[in-house]
This record gives structure tokens, sequence and C-alpha cells, in this order.
């Protein structure tokens, strides 16, 4: 092993202890954590940095087992994936009873959305555009999960998508870097809260860094490969925005970032991350994040965790690489201690401030496990949620809100299916306890209406693909029957109801973590069971379940009714209900452009212009950019939702239409109910920058109002807009706006606004 002279030592010391590197930290944290590394060897060192996970090791099992053997030797810094007060408590002591330095874990879970009381899925909630509602849900989670032994949660997941044929498009906020900052901020304010030593609240970690959501082809952990301009403007904002808001940790993602896988970069993880945006909290990788470069053709395990440790990672999930392979290169000269150290370091950093020094057993109170998990307030508040995100894309003749009367046909393999209702990425809930659609139907209906049951068909025909899409627990009861003997049984009836409701869509983990899809129709089956019903000539509503835009152009062009209600969580029933019988007004927004087919994908609305960009309002033009076979907009744009009552938007008006230097200029507008029903309309606010020095998108996000209004009220909704919402990444990666003229505009989605006109000069 190489000897280091005192004045390395030295120099080290100054380089890498943060009473020095970061101005006005805690130096009573700073003398603690000196003083514990002081007296570490090697191992325990690069033990903190080891994360396996805790798979199904029971209470008893913990002190007998590999993992119990490990955190008596100081090789363990965390676990995941295991939960409950007694088993974290009785591993917990382990660490700090039982190992020489007493260094408490941490315990990870993802908590995506929602503990044990599930909230809608991320993709479901960020279609509220609200984000009170959002930081309560997060809020709600921490107390939870905290509850329950947990001090860690791998959320919230930032990644802009644009391609639904990815799965996980359902654990982020869609494609839109504003909105996704906007929800990002929201998120890690609700699991940390403003205090992280208190037991109610949560690490939060952001993923994936970076630009996990464009995966080519849609291919979960396949390539991603784009320019530093589009990342800085379109990828990277809502990374920065959680980093803002104080994150305490941030996790690599699977693919590669300028050629370099991203748990090796060191631009990303040192450069950008830390130097740029000054992000202090630790780096911990994804799933066997490390070991899989090897299969990326950067060398075997040894190599590859040399390269993630320079590169600024402090944490390997799984892998084993820092703890079996560090040693080595250290004596090799392929790393040094002062790397070793800095990421010990900021893991011990982590673990102090969650106060776990002080009382390792903080997040292991028996009575807040009994009294603050899965309470009727939590439940009420995830109805809220629901109902505030379902989205209503079609609704010809008011067919809904539906009356309390008469005979409902509740038709479909998701009628009475509450397993599925929490969607992908909900580890911890008991999916028994989930409200089902017909149970939500019954609770609401009481005696007023009458229901009649059938399957229909199963959600997908092919029992193969159907035994990849029953995992975790969520079954989708598969009907042995054959397709036609249940389309007979529900035309029959479909014949005896007023209405028919047909609930269809997605199982929930046809969406999620390696659930990519190619074909994103419904179902076939499930399209020929909704052809039998329209036969019947009775109205018929698709509740439509799902984890990502779908391309739904024929059910839009024969269905009176499509709502789509996402995966709604524990509460779902209850929500859909609440919106189906007009007990809640539908006020939510898509966050992600539903395509008219899977040959349009990308499609966002945020696009650039082309040189032969197609005229606004034609279909095709021979060359110029656009289709032979469709139309190039969306089935429904970003920013789209239909409400029972109907808001009409008027007069947009500026405070001014030539503007200097840092003045606000004022846009207002009127917005009347002009319908039957109280409601609440998200307004949204987009700017264009005409001429810049690189191409700038049609219309950027850059403000909304979720505005509230009673049958026939009116109300004046302003945006002040600022130079810094004209700010952009140019060529040279400054971050500055350009003078010139921008059109604003104002409206209820992205496709139909009100515009004028501003110049504006420095």
């Amino acid at each position: 092993m190489k000897k280091y002279s005192i004045i390395t030592a030295m120099l080290t010391l100054i380089l890498f202890t943060p009473s020095y590197a970061q101005k006005g930290s805690d130096q009573k944290m700073d003398q603690f954590i000196n003083n514990l590394m002081s007296k570490m060897t090697l191992n325990e060192k690069t033990g903190q940095m080891n994360l396996p996970a805790a798979g199904d090791i029971t209470t008893g099992q913990a002190a007998s087992s590999d993992i119990g053997k490990k955190i008596r030797e100081g090789k363990v810094g965390g676990l995941f994936n295991i939960k409950s007060v007694s088993k974290i408590r009785t591993i917990q002591k382990l660490a700090v009873e039982e190992s020489r330095l007493k260094i408490p874990l941490l315990f990870g879970m993802d908590v995506i959305h929602g503990y044990q009381t599930v909230f809608p899925i991320p993709l479901a909630m960020s279609c509220s555009w609200d984000m009170g509602l959002i930081e309560k849900s997060a809020r709600i989670a921490a107390q939870e999960a905290s509850a329950d032994g947990i001090c860690w949660t791998f959320s919230p997941m930032v990644d802009i998508a644009r391609d639904p044929r990815w799965g996980r498009i359902a654990e982020g906020s869609g494609e839109d870097p504003y909105l996704g900052s906007q929800i990002a901020k929201a998120m890690v304010k609700g699991y940390q809260g403003d205090d992280l030593s208190k037991n109610n609240t949560i690490l939060s970690c952001v993923k994936h860094f970076a630009l996990y959501g464009a995966a080519e082809a849609g291919r979960d952990y396949n390539t991603v490969d784009m320019s530093r301009i589009r990342m800085y403007n379109e990828y990277l904002p809502p990374y920065k925005a959680a980093v803002d808001a104080g994150a305490g940790s941030v996790m690599s993602s699977f693919n590669e970032v300028d050629g370099i896988p991203a748990s090796a970069n060191k631009w990303l993880m040192t450069d950008l991350l830390r130097k740029q945006w000054g992000f202090n909290g630790f780096v911990v990788t994804d799933y066997t994040a490390i070991s899989e470069m090897i299969n990326h053709g950067l060398g075997d395990l040894q190599e590859v965790s040399g390269q993630s440790l320079r590169a600024g990672v402090d944490m390997d999930m799984v892998s084993d690489g820092f703890l079996n392979t560090l040693k080595k290169s250290l004596e090799n000269g392929k790393i040094t201690r002062a790397q070793i150290d800095l990421a010990c370091r900021r893991i011990l950093e982590a673990k102090y401030k969650l106060g776990l020094f002080e009382d390792p057993y903080r997040y292991c109170d028996d009575n807040r496990a009994k009294n603050e998990i899965f309470t009727t307030e939590n439940r009420q508040a995830s109805r809220e949620v629901a109902s505030q995100s379902i989205v209503l894309l079609k609704n010809d003749n008011q067919l809904l809100p539906l009356q309390k009367k008469g005979t409902i046909a509740l038709i479909g393999p998701l009628a009475d299916n509450k397993e599925n209702m929490a969607g992908t990425w909900s580890v911890a809930a008991d999916f028994t306890k989930s409200v089902s659609l017909l149970s939500g139907l019954k609770d609401a209906l009481g005696n007023d209406a009458h229901i009649l049951v059938a399957r229909g068909t199963n959600i997908v025909n092919d029992s193969l693909l159907n035994s990849r899409i029953s995992i975790f627990g969520k079954p989708t009861y598969r009907d042995t029957r054959s397709q036609a003997e249940m389309v007979a049984e529900a035309v029959e009836v479909a014949k005896k109801s007023d209405v028919i409701i047909a609930a269809l869509g997605e199982a929930a983990e046809m969406t999620g973590e390696s659930s990519s899809r190619s074909d994103i129709n419904l179902p076939e089956n499930q399209k020929e069971l909704l052809k039998a019903l329209l036969v019947t000539g009775k109205p018929v509503i698709m509740v439509l379940f799902t984890g990502r835009p779908l391309a739904l152009s024929w059910e839009n062009a024969h269905l009176q009714a499509i709502l789509n209600v996402w995966f709604s969580g524990t509460e779902a029933g209850n929500a859909i209900a609440d919106v189906l019988f007009g007990k809640v007004n539908p006020s939510g927004k898509l966050t992600a452009t539903f395509p008219q087919n899977v040959g349009q994908i990308p499609i966002y609305y945020n696009h650039k212009n082309t040189g032969r960009p197609l005229p606004e309002g034609a279909w095709f033009q021979k060359f110029r950019s656009n289709y032979l076979d469709v139309s190039n907009d969306p089935l429904y744009p970003f920013g789209y939702g239909l409400s029972y009552t109907k808001f009409e938007y008027r007069d947009l008006k500026l405070s001014s239409t030539q503007a200097k230097g840092n003045q606000i200029v004022s846009a207002n507008i009127t917005l009347t109910n002009s319908g039957r029903y109280d409601g609440a309309e998200v307004v949204q606010l987009y700017i264009r920058d005409l001429v810049g020095t690189v191409t700038r998108p049609v219309k950027e996000l850059k403000g909304f109002q979720k505005i509230a209004l009673k049958a026939g009220e009116s109300k004046s909704v302003t945006f002040n807009i600022t130079p810094e919402d004209l700010k952009f990444y140019n060529a040279d990666l400054k971050y500055d706006w350009e003078p010139g003229e921008f059109i604003i505009m104002v409206g209820g989605n992205s496709k139909e606004v009100k515009s004028a006109k501003v110049n504006w000069t420095k």
C-alpha cells in the first residue's frame, strides 16, 4: 500500500473536511465525524459504502444470517427492502450494540407514491397540478414509513419522459421540465420537512441521475444519447430543482451519458452535480448499477468499482464492488484513500442529520407503528388526491356525471380487482385493503340504483403475456372461459341496463420498471368487447386504468365518454365513484401527450420547429414535415382535460407590449365558468421566444394556477412575467435570456390558447 506523506495527509484533511469545503456547515457534526473516522479501519469505511438488499430476512434470521455477520463486522452501511419496527430494531441492534464502532444503519425503501396508504401513481398525481396535495402525499408517506422504521426513500423519480412505451413513465411527472421541477420540489419538501432529525421525516433520494427517461425505443435500461444543450434545457431541470430543494441523496441511473454509464461518469457526478449545482449529500447507485457496467464494456468488477468511486459515487447498491475490490484498487494506486474517506463521510453525515447517532432507534416506536399507519385520515387524503388526478378525456352530450338511478352494467376485467388499484411500485401496500371500482360504486349508490356485473374479457388474451403482468401479488384473475363466452355474457348484462361502465385498460404491472410495451393500444380483446357493447345501443363510459398514455384513436371516435383514472391507489374505487356521480367535478389535466398511434412517438408539446413546418391547421402538404397517413396532432395534447362544466377564456391583456430589462409584464385574462356545475380549471401560461441564437421550442410552460369557480362566476387571472421566465441555456451553456419578440399564451391546455405579443429589450 502506498505511504502518504504528512503534507498529503494535511491537504486531504483541508480539501475533504466539510468544515472547510462547505461554508457554514455544522461544526459539531464535522467534529463528531472527524473523530469517528479517525477510529475507522479501511474495511469499516468501505463497509459504510455498501448497501445490500435485506431480502426476506426475518427477525429470527437476522443474527445468524450472512448480513448479520457483515453488520457486526462493520461491512454494511444500510439495508433496503425491509420493513416493520420489530425487524428493523433487531437489525439496528446488531449495528449499534454488537459492532466495534456502533455506527447505525440506514433503512431504505421504494416509498414511491405512499407507504401503506397508497396514493395515485406519480404520473396521475402530476395531473392534479396541485403542489399542495402532492407535497401532502409525500408528507403522509414519510409519516407512515418513518413510523414503520424506515428513514430513507428512493423517491422522487423526476425523469422527463416523452415515450409512453417506457414503463417507468408511470413513476414520474410526465414530459415537461417546468412542471416536473415544481413537483420535484414539492416531493422533497414533503419527505424531508423542515428538520431531518425529526422522527417523522425521511431522507429523499432523487432519481435516476440522469436522463433515464430518454431510453431509446422506450426500452428500459436502454442507451440514451443527447446533446448537452438538450440536457440542460429539457431533461436536467427537475433534478436540479430537487437538489436546490435540499434533497439529501441522489441515485445514479442505469443508462450511459455521453458514452459513459452514469455510475462511472465524473462529469455527471462531480463536475455537474457537485461543482455546478453545489450538491453536498451522498450518491447511491441503482440496483447493481456498478456490476452492470461490466456488460457495458468498461472492465471487470474491480475496474468499474474504481471508476465509480473516482466519478463521485458514494454508496454501492448490491454489487458488493466497493466492499470487495476497493482495498485492492487502493493498494494498486488506482484510487486514493481520500476518495474513500470522502464517500464514507458523506454517508455518515446523512446518518448524523437524521439523528441516528443521537438515537439509532428513533424510527422504532411501536406506538407510532400502531397509530400512524393506514389511518382514516390518510385514506381520506388518498381519496382526495385520487379524485383530483382523474382526467376526463371525452364526455359527449354530457353523459357524465351519472345519476344515481336505474340499472348500471359494470363490465370488464378491472371492475372488481382491488389488487391492481395501487399501480406499480406499491411495495409496502396490502393490496387486499384497496377499494375496487365495484366496491366504490356500491358504497356510492346504496339502494339508489342496481349494479349488474360481468367480466367480459381478460386483460389480455395471451397467457404468456398474462404471466408477465400478474406478478408482485397483483393477480389478473384470468378467466378460463373463451372470449366469445365472456363477451356474450357481458352483452346480456348490458341489454338489461341503462348505461354501461366498461372498466378496461392495463394491469398495474403493465407499467413500471421492466414493463416497456411496443404496442400501446388497448389490448385487442378489450376492443372486441367494446365493439360488442356498442352494438347494444346503450351508452358506454370507458373507465380507463393505465400507467401511461395509450393510443386511443378508435375509442375516442366511438365511445361517448372516457374517464382516465390511471391507478388511483388505496381509495381508487371511492375516488372514481366520486367523479362518476358528480360529487367531484374532474379537474385533472394531462402531463404527458397522448398520441394518435405509436408511430408518432416521441410526441410532446414543446417541440422545435423544422425548416419546413406544417402550417397550423393543415393536415398534409408535400415537402413539409408531416406523415402521409396521420396528422401531426396528438389525440390529446399536454395540459388537456375536460370538466363537467365549461370554462371560457376572454380578453388576454398584457400590462405592456414593450418591456425593458427587469421590468415585470403582467398577463391578465378573464376566466368564466359558463356551465351548470362548480368546478376548477388549471389555467396555463406558455411563452414562445420567436428568435434566438439557438432554436427555441414552439412554446414552453412557464406558469399555472388552479382556479375554483362557482357556476356562472368569473375571475381575473394574472401571471407576472419577468426575464427569469425567458432564460434558457444557449450554445455555450450559459443560462440567460435574449432580447426580442415573445408570444405570451394563456389557456386550458397547450393547444387551445389566447395569445399576445411583447417586445422585450435589455
